[in-house]
């Protein structure tokens, strides 16, 4: 089983940057893909990011394609989410996740989440 706690959230203005961490527990973090989604209020959880066991595949949403990039260190079982050039819609709170298989986009296909981290951005 993995656990995974996600920090680095906040408040943030337009065009600025945060870059959200996932430590997670467990000596198998390199047997796991990761992935990060968000949800705002009144919308469905929906898929942000993801990267491969190594780290060396990732895949973006259209949405945030150029301005986020996923990254992940084996060494201390950790994903990171750097977010540049923050949007309003970005307002969300953030999850990441982990899978056995791959780089995968649906939050059904994942087995284990944290449990989230706000990010609010202002004008």
């Amino acid at each position: 089983q993995v656990q995974l706690v996600e920090s680095g959230g906040g408040l943030v203005q337009t065009g600025g940057s945060l870059r959200l961490s996932c430590a997670a527990s467990g000596r198998t973090f390199d047997s796991y893909a990761m992935g990060w989604f968000r949800q705002a209020p009144g919308k469905e959880r929906e898929f942000v990011a993801a990267i491969s066991r190594s780290g060396g595949n990732t895949y973006y949403a259209d949405s945030v394609l150029g301005r986020f990039t996923i990254s992940r260190d084996n060494a201390k079982n950790t994903v990171y989410l750097q977010m540049n050039s923050l949007k309003l819609d970005d307002t969300a709170v953030y999850y990441c996740a982990a899978n056995k298989y791959g780089i995968l986009t649906i939050t059904r296909q994942y087995d284990y989440w944290g449990q989230g981290t706000q990010v609010t951005v202002s004008s």
